[in-house]
């Protein structure tokens, strides 16, 4: 019998908007990796454009989701990478004056309508995974072309370790009967400029994400 799939990651993005195509190349780096070492059964890869009804149906029901997204930030770095956990009941972070102006606060998505919308509508419709990481990486160009920036295409293979990453901490966690503690609104930190190499916090603003999914099954 087919065991139902626990864990979803997600590669957000548009392959034909350059740098937008970070999370679908993600996915793509995902299955090639894969057919060397193959991910566990209970792992399901999709590629979205971000459509929040589809975006909630690729993770409802599933212990962890991992979204991976293209983000614009002010000033930008492209190539850095933003991290988000996230797990019980969403809690939109507060935000004060200072926090605003923060660099890390200024991330937003290429995409139309936030992420952090879909996160709210599927705790509303209680729909949300148990839990959801997020890596938003910042672009530099998100015209229309194919192929990533040097900066951000830098960030696909360690971006698939982190993915997999996750993924061995997640099933370790579980076989322990014990999560990574993990809380909502937690202060965001970054992994620096072009080093392709996501920080162990908690990301920075969050993405949003667009219209259109379209769902593709791997691993």
């Amino acid at each position: 019998m087919t065991e139902s799939p626990r864990i979803a990651v997600i590669g957000v993005g548009n392959a034909f908007r350059h740098d937008d195509g970070i999370g679908p190349a993600v996915i793509r780096r995902l299955r090639e990796r894969a057919r060397d070492r193959p991910l566990p059964p209970s792992v399901r890869l999709d590629d979205c454009d971000g459509e929040p009804g589809r975006l909630m149906s690729l993770w409802e029901g599933v212990e962890l989701a991992v979204v991976v997204d293209a983000a614009h930030a002010h000033p930008g770095h492209p190539g850095r990478i933003h991290r988000f956990d996230h797990r019980g009941p969403y809690r939109r972070p507060e935000t004060t004056p200072e926090t605003t102006r923060a660099p890390a606060s200024a991330t937003t998505s290429s995409h139309g309508i936030g992420l952090g919308e879909a996160v709210e509508l599927s705790d509303a419709l209680g729909r949300l995974p148990g839990r959801l990481v997020v890596f938003a990486v910042e672009g530099q160009d998100g015209s229309l072309g194919t192929g990533l920036s040097p900066a951000v295409a830098e960030a696909v293979g360690p971006l698939a370790e982190a993915v997999e990453a996750e993924i061995v901490r997640h099933r370790d966690a579980a076989a322990r009967g014990a999560f990574p503690d993990t809380g909502p609104g937690s202060e965001p930190r970054d992994a620096g400029a072009g080093s392709g190499t996501p920080d162990a916090g908690a990301g920075s603003g969050t993405p949003d994400a667009g219209s259109g999914c379209a769902e593709r099954t791997g691993g």
